[in-house]
């Protein structure tokens, strides 16, 4: 009979562990243990994206002066499970970019107009500004075809 997948502690061990569960933004103790990573993620995508305040705050779904409290390492809550998704879509979308360009293409992509069906001549930021989070699913989901990973 087959179980489905079990891996092992370490190669010879023969010891099984239980699949592990995958990774929610639904519990508050992992919302706190992941928020000051995708944090400090975040701060460094709005640097290399150049985002304003206010484009910042928008992604994030967002105040500006909150935004403002983030950016100076100062906010002390944990994100939401919305904010920790916002935020896991665009660092999918930024390494996706870094793989996809070698050079500064990766940073001003989402700055450039788009005539694609997705984006309907609106900038990604603009375009993810709009459609929220299932925008920045599709865009992610789109990077990620660009350079062949689905």
């Amino acid at each position: 009979m087959i179980r489905g997948p079990i891996s092992t502690d370490s190669i010879g061990s023969g010891a099984p562990t239980p699949p592990t569960a995958p990774q929610t933004f639904v519990s508050a103790a992992d919302r706190s243990r992941l928020t000051p990573a995708a944090l400090e993620a975040l701060r460094g995508l709005a640097r290399s994206w150049k985002l304003s305040s206010q484009e910042a705050a928008d992604l994030l779904g967002v105040s500006v002066s909150t935004w403002e409290r983030i950016r100076a390492n100062t906010w002390k809550q944990s994100l939401s499970q919305d904010q920790l998704m916002r935020v896991s879509a665009m660092v999918g979308i930024f390494k996706g970019l870094h793989l996809l360009f070698v050079d500064d293409m990766a940073d001003r992509w989402v700055r450039l107009r788009n005539g694609g069906p997705l984006f309907l001549n609106l900038t990604p930021i603009e375009a993810m500004h709009e459609g929220g989070i299932p925008a920045m699913l599709e865009i992610r989901r789109y990077i990620d075809a660009l350079r062949g990973g689905l």
